[in-house]
């Protein structure tokens, strides 16, 4: 599904991302993990458009897509959420799910308008897609509410809602659980964890929860200052000494 290959990334002579190789294969769940710094969302924004790597391919259902803009990857069936919650806040839940849509909807500005012929089809489907979503994501209570009421935990159930009505082909998930309560994480673990199982979607996960990502991932990439230090099965990343010392030692060598 995704091939990232060799990339690297500099800003200003400051190295962001340096050496990045991994695939995602279909219904994979691959983790990136890493302390804060360590490049994780740069890898992100790469793939999804927002960065252009100075070296490196990034290949999408066999593509090269490197440095393409966002909306263009977006369309090839690449959806994403953000560390901070980004939904339009003065929207219903309904309303920013089916904003997620957009890259499908094919009529112009005047059938919009006179919402006729093929804007009301597409708007209905959009709308029957939304409630389907509400329902896998346990989002009944909360349907028509403006998503500046809500808690947290359920903005950033409904950011994940928004990115599946895309009906992504692969989903990039920027630290998912950032800022939850315990509850709230066990929940969206086991969202993420459907999103797998039942819908078959292949993800990449960043996040630096090592205890999240080692129950829920195929397989990890760690990364520190931008640069690989382990790649596999999450019982072998795990143990892997670089990795050790990368999250609980090392002081010295990050001063």
């Amino acid at each position: 599904m995704l091939a990232v290959e060799d990339v690297h990334l500099r800003f200003d002579g400051v190295t962001a991302i340096d050496g990045v190789s991994f695939e995602v294969g279909p219904a994979e769940l691959f983790a990136v993990i890493g302390p804060n710094g360590a490049g994780k969302t740069s890898v992100f924004n790469v793939i999804s458009g927002v960065y252009r790597p100075q070296r490196g391919r990034v290949r999408f259902l066999g593509e090269d897509i490197a440095g393409r803009r966002p909306h263009r990857i977006a369309a090839m069936g690449l959806a994403r959420t953000f560390q901070n919650v980004e939904l339009f806040h003065n929207l219903t839940v309904l309303d920013n799910l089916m904003l997620g849509r957009h890259c499908h909807f094919r009529y112009g500005a005047l059938a919009a308008l006179a919402w006729l012929g093929r804007a009301r089809r597409e708007e209905l489907a959009a709308r029957a897609r939304a409630e389907d979503i509400v329902d896998f994501l346990e989002l009944e209570a909360w349907r028509r509410h403006p998503v500046r009421l809500l808690p947290y935990g359920i903005q950033k159930r409904v950011e994940l809602g928004r990115a599946l009505a895309m009906e992504p082909r692969l989903l990039l998930l920027d630290e998912p659980v950032a800022g939850m309560n315990l509850e709230e994480t066990e929940d969206m673990a086991r969202f993420v964890l459907d999103v797998r199982d039942e819908l078959g979607v292949p993800m990449v996960l960043v996040d630096h929860d090592m205890g999240l990502v080692m129950d829920l991932a195929d397989r990890v990439l760690a990364l520190d200052f931008g640069r690989p230090v382990a790649c596999g099965t999450p019982e072998r990343v795990q143990g892997d000494p670089e990795v050790i010392r990368a999250y609980l030692g090392g002081e010295e060598d990050r001063s």
